[in-house]
C-alpha cells in the first residue's frame, strides 16, 4: 500500500489522481501491491509530485513540531516539508524506489534536514506503527489493496493524546481519479473518516470537500476533488 502523486494522471502537483483499474496488472499483480508500486515508481513519468499537498502545509503550518508519521510517504514530499519545519518525521512506503528517491531529496537538502527523517519500506497494512506514539500522523491519497477501514484505524491508533491526524484522500465526484481505477475504496468522505472515529476520543476539526487545480504536464490545467480530515486525540 502507498500513496499518492504520479499515478495514473501525469499531472505536475501533487496528490494526483487513481491509478489503473483494479484488476490484475503487469506481471500478475493486483493493483496497489507492492508490485504494482514498484512499477509506478520504476516506470518512466512515474515520479512523484516535488511539492508538498498544499492541503497539508496550509493546516499544519501553525502545528508546533514534534513527532510525525508520513504514512504512504512516495517519493518524501510532505516528509521533507515537515523535516524542514521542525519535525521528527518517520516516513514509509511500500515501494524501494520512492524510499529511496525521498531519501536522496532529503539527503541533497542537506543537514538538518536529512538527519530528522527517518525512512522505512513497508506495508503500511502490516507494518506496526504503535499506539499513541506520533504528534501527527498524515497521510495523502493512501490506497491499500483492499478497503481502506484497517488502515485508518491503525493510523488513528499511532497518534499520541493531544496528537493530530490529517488525511488527504480523492473524494467522490473526482473525475480524474475515477478514470483511472474501479476500485471504490479509492475514493473516500471525510465523513466517512470521522465516522470510524470514538467521537469520546477526538475532537474533529476539518471535515472538508476542495476543489484545487493543477496542470497536466502537457499544459492542460484541470480540477481535482479531494476530501480533507483533520482531528485531534484527548
Amino acid at each position: 500500500m502507498n500513496s499518492h502523486p504520479g499515478e495514473g494522471v501525469d499531472i505536475h502537483g501533487t496528490g494526483t489522481t487513481g491509478a489503473h483499474s483494479h484488476r490484475e496488472h503487469g506481471s500478475g499483480g493486483r493493483e496497489f501491491d507492492r508490485q504494482y508500486w514498484e512499477q509506478r515508481y520504476h516506470g518512466a513519468g512515474s515520479a512523484s509530485a516535488s511539492e508538498p499537498n498544499p492541503h497539508l502545509t496550509g493546516e499544519l503550518a501553525d502545528l508546533p513540531p514534534g513527532t510525525a508519521l508520513d504514512a504512504g510517504c512516495g517519493e518524501g514530499a510532505e516528509a521533507i516539508w515537515l523535516a524542514e519545519h521542525g519535525w521528527h518525521v518517520t516516513a514509509v512506503d511500500i515501494a524501494t524506489a520512492a524510499v529511496a528517491r525521498g531519501r536522496e531529496k532529503a539527503d541533497r537538502a542537506g543537514h538538518p534536514i536529512a538527519d530528522r527523517i527517518v525512512w522505512h519500506t513497508a506495508d503500511l497494512t502490516e507494518w506496526d506503527a504503535g499506539v499513541d506514539r506520533f504528534d501527527l500522523v498524515c497521510a495523502c491519497y493512501v490506497h491499500p489493496v483492499d478497503s481502506n477501514d484497517a488502515l485508518f484505524e491503525r493510523l488513528a491508533a499511532a497518534v499520541a493524546p493531544g496528537g493530530t491526524l490529517f488525511l488527504v484522500g480523492h473524494a467522490p465526484g473526482d473525475h480524474e481519479s475515477a478514470a483511472h481505477t474501479s476500485a471504490a475504496h479509492v475514493h473516500v468522505t471525510a465523513e466517512q473518516i470521522a465516522a470510524g472515529l470514538a467521537p469520546d476520543r477526538w475532537d474533529i476539526q476539518v471535515v472538508e470537500s476542495r476543489t484545487r487545480s493543477v496542470v497536466r504536464a502537457s499544459g492542460e490545467p484541470i480540477t481535482l476533488r479531494d476530501s480533507v480530515f483533520r482531528a485531534r486525540k484527548r
